[in-house]
């Protein structure tokens, strides 16, 4: 998870990206799109300052975010990708 934090929780969701697409031989170089889901769309502002250091904004990927009521062991943010190699 990361700690209880929006801004912790992002780093650990794309840290944890980053590990499955080195494992697939790719970085987030090749990711074309992402989907955020969040627990509270208040967190987006953070959410996203933090998401940017990672993705940029120059040749950022296509991006859906939505606010959901409840995500897996009560995390703040969960981060989906699609990546091509």
């Amino acid at each position: 998870m990361g700690g209880d934090d929006i801004v912790a929780q992002t780093e650990q969701a794309i840290a944890n990206l980053k590990a499955i697409l080195a494992a697939g031989g790719a970085t987030l170089d090749n990711v074309v799109k992402t989907s955020v889901f969040l627990k509270d769309m208040n967190d987006f502002a953070t959410m996203n300052a933090t998401y940017a250091k990672h993705f940029g904004e120059d040749n950022a990927p296509a991006r859906a975010c939505v606010e959901v009521a409840r995500l897996p062991k009560d995390v703040r943010v969960e981060i989906e990708c699609i990546a091509v190699i």
